[in-house]
């Protein structure tokens, strides 16, 4: 079963007053390139991410990314009693000095004082991640499950697309392989007639030379072994779709190999029958070729 480099996954968690989100997605390349977006100080924590994403991927540009947030971003106010302190100091020795100096000022309430800057600060929160890190290392299996199923999904739909397509392909090699068989007399007929117009205006021709030339020319036009090349790949294609290791390279190369021959064949065709079943055979192949694209 094939795999599809195409894929997403997430997953979240909840610890204290911490909470996060994993993000895992993909899309094909050549070979494996992985970036993984960790915050800083969690311990071990990419460090497990990168094993495990080496461990079960050969093929993809695979981004993860870790998002943390506080639940409360705004945590409790507390009172600062040395800021207090200070502040209290303060509006006490204002009142002495403007009693000293005949002035009289209005008494200070609760809120005043309060409002005073630094008397109320923010609480701290606990910023000690070493029980967090293993929590969030836990979560990295469960995520790599979700994202390697959906791989696994798409990597049969794409399956059953490739070997439909794989179908067509050995249909129209058996539609060409009949065309080529029933254009031989006229093939023929053609050089023969060809050769004659040369002749008409040469003389003291060898007739061996023109039997050789003949053979030439019958043997450039013959595509009988680029219809079994395509056959032989349609029997690869089936068997490396079977295997269950990573295909997605080998298939590539195939389709290349396919498209080579289907060129050939549409090269040589020289009948308007056969040179219609290889556009189409081309056709098929391209199409083929987008899908193999994205198999791991």
């Amino acid at each position: 079963m094939i795999h599809s480099m195409t894929a997403f996954a997430s997953q979240t968690g909840t610890r204290g007053a911490t909470s996060w989100v994993w993000e895992m997605r993909s899309v094909n390349a050549r070979g494996l390139d992985v970036r993984v977006r960790i915050p800083d100080g969690l311990d071990g924590v990419e460090v497990a991410a990168r094993a495990a994403l080496k461990k079960h991927l050969h093929r993809g540009n695979v981004i993860l990314n870790l998002r943390l947030s506080p639940e409360d971003k705004s945590a409790a106010m507390m009172l600062d009693p040395a800021q207090l302190d200070v502040v209290l100091k303060a509006l006490d020795t204002v009142q002495e000095r403007a009693f000293d100096m005949g002035v009289t000022l209005a008494q200070p309430n609760a809120a005043d004082v309060l409002a005073q800057r630094g008397v109320m600060v923010q609480g701290k929160v606990d910023d000690d991640k070493s029980d967090l890190a293993a929590v969030l290392i836990a979560d990295i299996d469960p995520l790599m499950a979700d994202f390697m199923a959906m791989r696994q999904a798409e990597g049969a739909a794409l399956d059953s697309v490739v070997r439909d397509q794989l179908v067509q392909i050995g249909a129209l090699v058996s539609q060409a392989s009949a065309a080529a068989e029933a254009r031989k007399s006229t093939v023929a007929a053609q050089l023969t007639a060809a050769m004659q117009r040369v002749l008409q205006n040469v003389a003291d021709v060898d007739p061996d030379r023109i039997a050789q030339e003949l053979a030439i020319l019958a043997v450039k036009s013959d595509v009988t072994e680029e219809i079994d090349r395509l056959e032989a790949h349609v029997a690869a294609a089936r068997a490396l779709l079977d295997d269950p290791k990573p295909a997605g390279r080998k298939l590539d190369l195939l389709a290349q190999e396919f498209n080579r021959e289907a060129n050939t064949l549409c090269s040589k065709a020289g009948a308007a029958g056969l040179m219609a079943i290889g556009l189409e055979l081309k056709a098929v192949i391209d199409q083929m070729r987008e899908q193999i694209q994205n198999v791991e």
